[in-house]
């Protein structure tokens, strides 16, 4: 087999990390984290990861959309040293499934988050992010202000027309296209603020990410337990990622390196992007997409695209940049994506064929749904607060467990 020159990997590099780079910095634009931070955070994160599985999963590690809600109510009310210390268990959440899965098994784990209880919770994440996105595209009070409007219209619009080209390279980075031709009519209406980008270096970080870089990350109870939950969720969609990539690629990621190593990486890397100021960094389906249409499965290519995160992450003019993008653009996109996380909850359900004319299925589901999406935050003694999300997610796994699986199939009297 033909070995591909330097050149070529390293222009394969750079087209795998721009073809990631929309949701690796989509994730701190919508949480108020750095997105210099972030690019760091991938590209240290992914090389982690491939240290973990013996350098031969194709896996470039993004920031994980799952936290989202998690980390903007956190931030907002506890600030980035809080944030450190959430993210920083979610890893830890990561490394102790690791273990679980090597003692017990990957199925005994697995049990306890089948697709009745994963599926409405992914759900739940995208319906209580709904409101945020519209208030980013302008709507506030009833009403939408009209140039905000009118740019997350055209972002919304461009998302859809790539979407639906065939055969494009641009429709593996629909989010970026979007966004620049966002920025541009931002520009055009006189809403980018340049005064960020004239007073930033051009290498180094910015006095703002030097200062979340250097925070001393804090554990609180409520961030910990707001935040390090979540990785149980993803935990699943996890293991669905290796298996969709061992398919692209043509290997059982499973069988070697084996998913307790793929676990590792997730979790050393997520808890190095904690002490960054970074979100919580996993593998997820857009890097699936990216091999699957560009064939290209060498994993030293990722490692490539890693080395060009970083260096776009401490590039201080590139970080200040993305400062300047307004929000309304970001709201654009964020209508489109946060319905997506909404619909793949719905997709992992159909998938699943789950029968809601059995009760058991209508009562998990329904008891998830409403205290995910009506509980904001519970407060409890001792100043610790439980999300919505946090407490829908137990109580799925809970019924789950208890509610006897074949005494229930009688339909309900609703």
């Amino acid at each position: 087999m033909k070995t591909k020159s330097t050149q070529t990997k390293l222009i394969l590099g750079l087209q795998h990390v721009l073809a990631m780079f929309g949701a690796t910095v989509l994730v701190p634009f919508l949480t108020g984290l750095n997105p210099s931070i972030a690019l760091l955070s991938a590209g240290i994160g992914t090389l982690i990861f491939h240290y973990c599985t013996k350098k031969i999963v194709p896996v470039f590690l993004g920031s994980s959309f799952a936290f989202i809600g998690a980390l903007s109510l956190i931030l907002k009310q506890e600030g980035i040293a809080s944030i450190k210390g959430g993210v920083i268990a979610a890893g830890l959440v990561y490394v102790l499934m690791s273990g679980m899965v090597r003692f017990f098994g990957v199925e005994k784990i697995k049990s306890f988050f089948p697709p009745i209880v994963v599926g409405p919770i992914i759900m739940v994440i995208g319906l209580r992010l709904s409101p945020v996105a519209l208030s980013m595209s302008g709507y506030k009070d009833g009403n939408f202000d009209p140039k905000s409007l009118i740019i997350a219209l055209i972002v919304i619009t461009t998302m859809i027309t790539i979407s639906i080209l065939e055969k494009s390279f641009f429709r593996l980075v629909p989010i970026l296209i979007s966004v620049i031709v966002g920025y541009l009519a931002a520009m055009a209406l006189g809403m980018v603020n340049f005064t960020n980008f004239e007073e930033a270096s051009w290498f180094g970080f910015s006095d703002l990410a030097k200062k979340d870089l250097l925070t001393v990350p804090v554990f609180t109870l409520t961030a910990v337990l707001g935040i390090a939950p979540i990785a149980l969720v993803v935990f699943i969609e996890h293991i669905g990622d290796i298996a969709t990539n061992g398919a692209v690629v043509g290997k059982d990621f499973f069988k070697d390196p084996g998913i307790t190593r793929t676990l590792l990486g997730d979790g050393l890397a997520t808890i190095v992007a904690g002490f960054l100021g970074g979100p919580a960094v996993t593998t997820y389906g857009e890097n699936t997409g990216v091999l699957a249409v560009t064939k290209v499965y060498d994993p030293a290519i990722l490692r490539i695209a890693a080395v060009y995160a970083i260096i776009l992450g401490v590039v201080g003019k590139f970080g200040a940049v993305l400062t300047t993008i307004p929000t309304p653009v970001m709201g654009g996109v964020s209508i489109i994506l946060f319905g997506m996380i909404a619909a793949v909850g719905v997709r992992t359900v159909v998938t699943a064929e789950i029968d809601f004319s059995n009760s058991r299925n209508l009562i998990i589901a329904s008891l998830i749904f409403v205290f995910g999406i009506a509980i904001g935050e519970v407060n409890i003694p001792g100043s610790i607060t439980l999300s919505g999300l946090t407490i829908a997610a137990f109580i799925g796994v809970f019924l789950n467990k208890i509610l006897p699986a074949d005494q229930m199939d009688a339909d309900p009297q609703i």
